[in-house]
């Protein structure tokens, strides 16, 4: 996709972080944009600064009704679809033992079958654009089991995998599908939780919203399968993966490194 001029694109989770920056980047490149997200003041407000091409859709994707509801109103607006960016994220962290089943849930909702039914339901709009794509925000947390975050680590494993298996199924169309995995992000995502987020987070380079949101643009224009925040730590997760035992031998020295920059954040923030 050379150009994102006039192509309509539906971001998820926009009123704040990845998906805000995504947005604004889209719509300087000329997109008109959907803004899906909960909060409605927020989403509003992002509406009125970026002006006539963007259009506020508060959505509980969690809701299959809220979801058909948002692909419609793209298509209302703007006549079809051309990129859907599937950002919105939740996360109740902590022992599975301990976690909320409501909480359990509710990961799964969102981060998992939200996605997955968006894709689903804007499909037949996307293989009627000129070129149409799909960008999944998923996480290292999909690459290697990050305990303390199981769900959350599940539900990026199985949005990874969708992505990976879609692209094949759609290989030699005009709709690609791509997966952005970033690891941690400089967001109130991890920042406003930063006692319960696992110390081995920290122990990765940290991505701005605006580094992560330049990978979703990079995938939605040359189809991509995968990027990673950083290159490193995208290699590190791999390894990690096929090789648990070194995983295990390295995850000490990691998590105390993790500590160190924890202990930086919250200087910063002034904690005592």
């Amino acid at each position: 996709m050379s150009s994102f001029r006039n192509k309509t694109v539906i971001v998820t989770g926009a009123s704040s972080g990845v998906g805000e920056a995504a947005a604004r980047m889209f719509v300087r490149e000329g997109a008109r944009v959907v803004l899906a997200a909960r909060s409605a003041p927020a989403l509003r407000a992002l509406a009125d600064e970026l002006g006539q091409n963007a259009l506020a859709v508060p959505t509980d994707i969690a809701d299959r009704a809220g979801c058909e509801a948002l692909i419609q109103s793209a298509v209302d607006a703007f006549g079809g679809i051309d990129v859907l960016v599937n950002n919105a994220g939740f996360n109740s962290r902590g022992d599975v033992a301990r976690v909320p089943l409501e909480d359990i849930e509710q990961i799964v909702e969102v981060n998992l079958k939200a996605p997955l039914r968006l894709s689903k339901l804007a499909l037949p709009h996307l293989q009627r654009a000129e070129r149409g794509a799909i960008v999944n925000v998923a996480s290292l947390a999909g690459r290697v089991p990050l305990d303390h975050e199981a769900t959350y680590s599940a539900t990026k494993f199985g949005l990874r995998a969708f992505s990976f298996a879609m692209a094949e199924e759609l290989e030699g169309t005009r709709v690609t599908v791509s997966v952005v995995s970033p690891g941690p992000i400089e967001t109130g995502f991890i920042l406003k939780e930063l006692d319960d987020v696992p110390d081995l987070v920290f122990s990765q380079p940290m991505s701005t919203a605006e580094e992560v949101a330049r990978c979703v643009l990079q995938c939605a224009r040359d189809g991509s399968r995968e990027r990673t925040l950083s290159v490193t730590s995208g290699l590190l997760s791999h390894l990690g993966y096929l090789a648990p035992g070194l995983r295990k031998l390295l995850k000490p020295g990691l998590e105390a490194r993790g500590r160190k920059v924890k202990a930086k954040y919250r200087s910063q923030r002034g904690d005592a």
